[in-house]
């Protein structure tokens, strides 16, 4: 899937967020959920991803990503529960849509 997305990931409570941007998202959540990927996710365990958006130019994706990094918890709570209302894990209907 390669396409601009921003992502936002978890861990197994729900407690930390991470805010992402990538240009293949499969291959990126891959590398958190395998903690190929040093700093602030492996740390805290961020292997779940719950939330993401696709986007038609990185421009985009980047702007977006930084305005969500902006934003209180609650509000980013409510964005995720929007779409995905039991917080799962959406990587593996990633997968299946691949």
């Amino acid at each position: 899937m390669k396409t601009p997305s921003i992502y936002i990931l978890t861990n197994h409570h729900n407690t930390t967020l991470y805010i992402g941007v990538t240009s293949d998202l499969i291959q990126r959540i891959y590398q958190h959920k395998n903690k190929l990927v040093k700093g602030f996710s492996a740390k805290y365990n961020l292997t779940k991803l719950v939330y993401f958006e696709q986007f038609e130019d990185m421009e985009n994706a980047i702007l977006r990503e930084k305005r969500l990094k902006k934003w209180h918890r609650q509000w980013k709570n409510r964005l995720i529960a929007e779409i995905n209302p039991g917080w799962r894990d959406l990587y593996p209907e990633l997968l299946a849509c691949k």
